[in-house]
C-alpha cells in the first residue's frame, strides 16, 4: 500500500491550464501506479483549462465547487461528488465560472 498524506502531496504544472493549482496524489513519479494517476485541482475563480485531447481516458470528480465542462457535444456544470468521463481523443476545456474555489479530483489511465 503507498499512501499520500495532502500534507506531502507535490505540485505539478499542467500544461494548457490557468489559475489552477495540482497536486500528484497518486501514479506518476510518486509511486508505482501502473494503469492511472490520480491528481487534485484547485481552479481560482475564472480558472480553467484550454479546449484539448488526449489519448488517454478522464474521470473528473467535483469535490467542492463548480466547475464547466466543455465539449464538442455541449456543455455541462458539475457540482459537488457530481463525475465525468471523457473518452480518449474527446476534446474538452473546463472554466470555473464562479466566485469560489473549485476542487476536483481528476483520475488519467496511462
Amino acid at each position: 500500500m503507498h499512501v499520500t498524506r495532502i500534507r506531502e502531496a507535490k505540485p505539478y504544472e499542467a500544461k494548457l491550464h490557468h489559475a489552477m493549482v495540482a497536486l500528484q496524489l497518486q501514479g506518476g513519479a510518486e509511486n508505482e501506479t501502473k494503469n492511472f494517476t490520480l491528481g487534485l485541482s484547485h481552479f481560482l475563480p475564472g480558472g480553467g483549462a484550454e479546449h484539448s485531447a488526449s489519448a488517454t481516458e478522464k474521470i473528473y470528480l467535483v469535490i467542492a465547487g463548480h466547475v464547466t465542462v466543455i465539449t464538442d457535444k455541449g456543455e455541462t456544470t458539475l457540482g459537488p461528488l457530481d463525475s465525468c468521463h471523457l473518452a480518449p481523443g474527446e476534446g474538452r476545456s473546463i472554466v470555473n465560472r464562479t466566485n469560489e474555489v473549485a476542487t476536483m479530483a481528476v483520475i488519467i489511465s496511462k
